[in-house]
């Protein structure tokens, strides 16, 4: 016997497992996404602060693995270290905000930023490089990745956009969000845990999810080289813009 029951109902926990399958492989085939893809689908149908929750331990897993496979982490870490020290004082600083503020205020703040990310990503627009200001830059932008990592759950604005700004190699880039995925997500297990929003039940549902997402993750690893790129990314994209309307939408009405 377990020394704490699961109350979720099968078919919750059947969707649970199915999502994070769902979200490693979309982390594996495009280097992120699990917990965007994973908030985007818990958010619609559990709330934010239980899909945070839920995301959490196969996040950091997950990450721990995609930022130590590859050549790169010394100098993705000399180079991004301003960067990614003000992440963590950010994450804290707005996981306390999500501690004691209105769920669905922030849902819709999450939705917003899903559409914004995929909307920005399906024009092609680019955040320009910081070139020279790279320096100055990286424990601004560290910081206010932070904050809304801390408050939504979700890196991507501007914490991923920032990244991709660096025009770093296809690999190297990789494992650059890797690492910050990695720290950022344990920054956000730390805050949350210490505001009492991850459960015993939550943790030990997060846990067993991350074998369906080291299995996504590592079917979409070997597929890596093999799809069709830029057609994924826009079904990807696209799917992202949808969740992120209804989720944003659906705040707004309950």
């Amino acid at each position: 016997m377990w020394p704490i029951q699961l109350t979720f109902p099968p078919e919750v926990l059947v969707l649970i497992l199915a999502v994070f399958l769902l979200a490693g492989f979309v982390k594996g085939t495009v280097g992120l996404g699990l917990p965007t893809v994973s908030l985007a689908l818990l958010t619609a149908t559990m709330g934010l602060k239980e899909a945070i929750a839920l995301m959490l331990i196969p996040a950091i897993a997950t990450n721990i693995f995609q930022a130590l496979n590859g050549p790169y982490f010394k100098s993705i870490v000399r180079r991004l270290c301003l960067f990614l020290l003000p992440v963590c004082f950010g994450t804290w600083a707005g996981a306390r905000v999500l501690a004691d503020g209105d769920a669905g205020t922030l849902a819709a703040l999450l939705g917003i930023v899903l559409v914004f990310y995929a909307g920005l990503s399906l024009t092609r627009l680019r955040v320009p490089p910081p070139g020279r200001w790279e320096r100055v830059l990286n424990p601004l932008v560290g910081l206010i990745a932070g904050v809304m990592t801390g408050l939504t759950g979700s890196f991507v604005v501007p914490g991923s956009l920032y990244l991709q700004a660096l025009d770093l190699p296809r690999e190297e880039l990789v494992q650059a969000l890797g690492i910050s995925f990695a720290i950022v997500t344990v920054a956000l297990f730390t805050a949350l845990g210490s505001h009492g929003l991850v459960t015993a039940e939550l943790g030990i549902t997060s846990a067993i999810a991350v074998i369906p997402a080291g299995l996504g993750m590592t079917i979409g690893t070997k597929l890596r080289h093999r799809l069709p790129e830029k057609l994924y990314r826009r079904m990807f994209f696209v799917a992202l813009l949808i969740m992120g309307l209804y989720i944003t939408g659906r705040s707004f009405l309950l």
